[in-house]
C-alpha cells in the first residue's frame, strides 16, 4: 500500500509540474561519536543516540571497531561486549527506551588514540538513514519444557516489511538481551527450582526493534536451591559504646545475620585485636555471638578496615599470619570471615598475594568456611588493585564465596541509588572476565553491596528509596549479600556526627527493616 501511494503522488507531481521529486527517508536513529576528554595517548569518548523517529526506540546497540593499539578500558551507562577489535555497547535497563527526539549517551576510557570505525546503530549505519519500519511484535511467548538448569521457549514468527526473517532478543529478567534468528531459545546455566522472566523483541536488518511483548515466567524443575547463608549482613561497629547487643538488634531490626568489625593487627604487630582493645584469643563479646545464634542468626568477622594495619601487613611471615586467622576462625566457630581491604592495603601487593595463599590454606583447614573480601569500588567497576585483589585469590586457590563492593563515598554528582546498582552490574561484568567458567546465576551469587547509609562522608545522600530500589535489584538478580555500614548508625536515627549519626530524617532501624527483607 505505501508503495501505491508514493506512485499516485509522484505521478500528480510530474503533470502539475513537469518535474519528478525525489522522497525523502524518513528519520532515524543516529549515534553520533565524541570525545569528553582527550589527552594524547587515550582520551575518554562518549556516542550519543538520539531518536530521531516519530515512534519510541526500544533498545539499541552501537558496534564499532577500534585500530589496532586502541583499546576500550572502563565503561559505563552500557553493557561492553568485546571480540579482538570489536566492541558492542547494550543499553542498560533504564536508558533503553528512547521517546521521539530523546537521546542517551554512554562513554568509556579509551587507550591509545584511535577512534571508532564501521560504526552500526542497531545493525545500520550509525548516520542514520533506510529502512526504518519495524517488525511486528512476537506473539504467543511460550514455555516448551524444562529442567533443573534450563528453560525452553518459543514465539510465533514476526512479520517485517523487507520481506526478510528478523532477528530475535530474547531478556531474561535484567539480563542483556541474547539475539537469536530462529523462534525458539533455551536458557542454560539456570538454578533448580527457580522463577525466570523472559520476553522477546524483533528486530530487522536496518536496526529497527519492534517493542518486547508480554513478559512470561519459567520455572526450572529439579531440587530447591541449598538455603541461603548470610544474604544480608550489614557491618556492626563493635567498638561503639556501649559494646552492641547482636540479639536485641536483631530482634529490633529484622536482621538476621552480621559482619562484625573490625579485627586487625595490635599496635602493627602480628597479634590480633578487637579494634586495638580486646584479644580474640579471650573470645571477647563471643556470648553476645552465642545469643544470636541461639535465635536463628550468624555473623561474619571482618579483618582490616580503614583504620589500623591489618594483619595481612604486619604479619610478613606466612605461618604466623596463618596461626592468627586460625585462631579468631577457631575461638569463634565461624562459618564466615569478611576481609576489608581498603586504603593502602588494597595496593600492597606483597600483603595481598600473603593473604591469597594463607587464605587457601585457612580452607583447607576448614573446607566450609567462606571468604569474602570487601573492597572499594566506582560505579565502573572495582578498581585495578582492587581486581588484582580478586585475582591474587583466585590463583592463590582461595574459593571465594563473595565479592563486596563498598557503594560510597564516589564524590561525585551522581545518585548514589542508581551508582550502587551500576556498581554490582559493572562488577559483575569484571568477575565474568575472572571466572569465564561460572554461569550468570553463579557470579551475580559472588557480588555483594554495601553501602553508606544516610550521609556519607563526601556529604552526598544515600536514603530510604536508594535502599528499597537496591534490595528491588537484588531480588531481580539474586545478589550474593546486602549489607550497610553500619547498624549502630541506624540504631541511633540522629543528626550528628557521621561515626553515630545517619543525618536524614528516619526511624530506628528503618534501613536495617528494608534490607532485611531481602533473603536472596
Amino acid at each position: 500500500m505505501r508503495l501505491r501511494a508514493l506512485v499516485v503522488a509522484t505521478a500528480a507531481l510530474v503533470l502539475s509540474s513537469g518535474l519528478i521529486a525525489t522522497p525523502a527517508h524518513a528519520a532515524s536513529p543516529t549515534a553520533t561519536f565524541g570525545k569528553a576528554q582527550d589527552w594524547g595517548s587515550g582520551y575518554s569518548g562518549e556516542y550519543r543516540i538520539t531518536n530521531s523517529g516519530t515512534t519510541t526506540m526500544s533498545g539499541w546497540t552501537v558496534e564499532f571497531d577500534l585500530p589496532a593499539g586502541s583499546s576500550v578500558g572502563s565503561s559505563w551507562d552500557a553493557t561492553m561486549v568485546r571480540t579482538g577489535n570489536h566492541y558492542a555497547f547494550t543499553n542498560r535497563p533504564w536508558n533503553g527506551n528512547l521517546a521521539p527526539n530523546a537521546s542517551a549517551v554512554f562513554g568509556w576510557v579509551n587507550s591509545g588514540s584511535g577512534t571508532p570505525l564501521n560504526c552500526k546503530l542497531n545493525g545500520g549505519p550509525c548516520a542514520g538513514g533506510g529502512d526504518t519500519e519495524a517488525p511486528t511484535v512476537p506473539a504467543r511467548l511460550r514455555v516448551t519444557g524444562a529442567t533443573a538448569t534450563t528453560i525452553g521457549l518459543a514465539w510465533d514468527a514476526s512479520t517485517d516489511n523487507s520481506g526478510v526473517a528478523p532477528r530475535y532478543d530474547v531478556v531474561r529478567d535484567v539480563n542483556p538481551p541474547v539475539s537469536v534468528t530462529g523462534t525458539t531459545y533455551t536458557a542454560t546455566g539456570l538454578a533448580a527450582r527457580t522463577t525466570y522472566s523472559f520476553k522477546v523483541r524483533a528486530c530487522d536488518g536496518s536496526g529497527n526493534c519492534s517493542g518486547y511483548g508480554p513478559s512470561v515466567p519459567g520455572v526450572t524443575t529439579g531440587d530447591p536451591p541449598p538455603p541461603p547463608g548470610l544474604t544480608h549482613a550489614p557491618y556492626v561497629d563493635m567498638g561503639s559504646w556501649p559494646t552492641p547487643d547482636l540479639a536485641a538488634m536483631a530482634a529490633a531490626s529484622g536482621l538476621k545475620g552480621f559482619t562484625l568489625g573490625f579485627v586487625t593487627a595490635q599496635g602493627g604487630t602480628c597479634k590480633a585485636s578487637w579494634f586495638q582493645a580486646y584479644d580474640p584469643d579471650t573470645a571477647w563479646a563471643k556470648d553476645r555471638i552465642d545469643s544470636l545464634r541461639a535465635a536463628g542468626g550468624d555473623v561474619k568477622i571482618s579483618f582490616g578496615g580503614a583504620a589500623h594495619t591489618e594483619l595481612a601487613q604486619a604479619c610478613t611471615d606466612a605461618n604466623a599470619l596463618y596461626n592468627e586467622y586460625n585462631q579468631v576462625v577457631t575461638t569463634y566457630g565461624l562459618k564466615h570471615i569478611d576481609l576489608d581491604i581498603e586504603g593502602g592495603a588494597v595496593a600492597d601487593t606483597a600483603s595481598v598475594n600473603r593473604r591469597s595463599q594463607v587464605l587457601a590454606r585457612l580452607q583447607q583447614t576448614h573446607p566450609t568456611l567462606k571468604v569474602s573480601l570487601t573492597l572499594p569500588v566506582l560505579p565502573e567497576g572495582l578498581t585495578p588493585q582492587g581486581l588484582n585483589v580478586v585475582r591474587s585469590a583466585r590463583d592463590a586457590g582461595v574459593n571465594v564465596d563473595v565479592v563486596n563492593v563498598m557503594a560510597m563515598d564516589y564524590y561525585r554528582n551522581v545518585d548514589y541509588g542508581d551508582a550502587a546498582v551500576q556498581a554490582a552490574q559493572s562488577t559483575f561484568a569484571q568477575l565474568r572476565t575472572l571466572y569465564p567458567a561460572k554461569t550468570d546465576a553463579q557470579l551475580w551469587k559472588m557480588v555483594g553491596v554495601t553501602p553508606m547509609l544516610g550521609e556519607n562522608d563526601d556529604h552526598y545522600i544515600y536514603n530510604q528509596a536508594d535502599a528499597r530500589q537496591l534490595v528491588t535489584f537484588a531480588r531481580s538478580v539474586q545478589l550474593g549479600v546486602l549489607a550497610f555500614w553500619d547498624v549502630t548508625r541506624d540504631r541511633n536515627a540522629c543528626t550528628g556526627p557521621l561515626w553515630q549519626c545517619t543525618n536524614v530524617p528516619q526511624t530506628p532501624y528503618e534501613f536495617s527493616r528494608i534490607f532485611a527483607s531481602y533473603l536472596g
